[in-house]
């Protein structure tokens, strides 16, 4: 084995960009979650009990990423960087001063979309208005030509993720129209085998679906058809929208859509997708686990909805 390509900082690329490429999943399944808003209203479930089921899956995923970057740093023989400089106060709250007013887009994010003053593509647009205001007045960005510039490289990429998404839309159009993904889930209805061969069968179906489909699309055709058979075989249904939310992350950062992996290509260039997807593989083995932990242990995601809503 040869010796890994650094970053500027000294870290493997790899391990750079599988783990941002992993930790962009989790933006899904933490709330607010689009996506256990879209199961909610496609399987008539509370949105707000769904919101609290994927907080705690949320955390115990992150630690095991957490546990696999300190692994795979100390084996590349990166190890925690001795203190040789240190900061006033006044000089971390300049920093700070910085950063903190960006938290003012979620709150305004948060408040147009369920305030309903906004549907989540308005809040989407209202989001990207609040960045560029605070950059002009944190950052002083005040001239034509960098804001310009700016808003070229962002028009650019959003077109080229956009096209990534528009083919995989299309694809699942194309699978729902030939009642394809619908057929699947109908057969798996059918089965009738043991309730953990059936649990590993519809996670295996859902992997594969969340490879080449975009997450609404795997949610609206099959969590409908899938819930009552999840319910009838004994398991939970808000733990369930956590695992099909997981099974959907796992497609984010898996060939051949795996579009987490292009965005951090389109951002990184210098970073091959070849480097991206070994970097990420470890967190799909991260994600498994937590997958047959919430198997075995649902009051993961159902502990925090039962003491909080009853």
């Amino acid at each position: 084995m040869g010796i890994p390509e650094m970053t500027s900082r000294g870290y493997p690329k790899e391990i750079a960009a599988g783990s941002i490429a992993a930790g962009g999943t989790l933006g899904i399944l933490i709330p607010p979650s689009v996506t256990m808003i879209v199961y909610g209203i496609a399987t008539e479930t509370s949105i707000g009990r769904l919101f609290l089921a994927g907080i705690l899956p949320g955390v115990m995923l992150t630690g095991l990423f957490m546990a696999w970057k300190l692994f795979a740093c100390n084996r590349s023989g990166i190890g925690l960087a001795p203190v040789t400089e240190r900061f006033t106060m006044r000089q971390r709250f300049e920093v700070l001063s910085k950063v903190l007013p960006f938290l003012a887009i979620i709150v305004g994010i948060l408040w147009v979309f369920y305030g309903g003053v906004a549907t989540p593509s308005e809040a989407a647009g209202v989001g990207t208005i609040f960045c560029i205001v605070l950059v002009m007045i944190i950052y002083r960005l005040w001239k034509v030509g960098p804001l310009w510039n700016v808003l070229r490289d962002t028009l650019k990429e959003s077109v080229i993720i956009m096209m990534i998404i528009g083919a995989s839309e299309l694809f699942s159009f194309t699978l729902s129209s030939l009642f394809i993904t619908q057929s699947i889930a109908a057969w798996i209805a059918d089965l009738e085998i043991n309730c953990w061969v059936l649990m590993g069968v519809i996670n295996l179906f859902l992997l594969t679906a969340g490879c080449f489909l975009p997450p609404v699309a795997v949610i609206l055709m099959t969590a409908p058809i899938l819930l009552p058979i999840i319910s009838q075989a004994g398991f939970d249904s808000y733990c369930f929208a956590v695992i099909l939310t997981i099974n959907i992350e796992i497609g984010l950062i898996t060939p051949p859509v795996d579009l987490n992996l292009y965005v951090i290509n389109r951002i990184a260039p210098d970073i091959c997708l070849s480097q991206i997807l070994r970097g990420s593989l470890p967190y799909v083995l991260c994600m498994v686990t937590g997958i047959l932990l919430l198997c075995v242990f649902p009051q993961i995601a159902t502990w925090l909805p039962e003491a909080m809503m009853g």
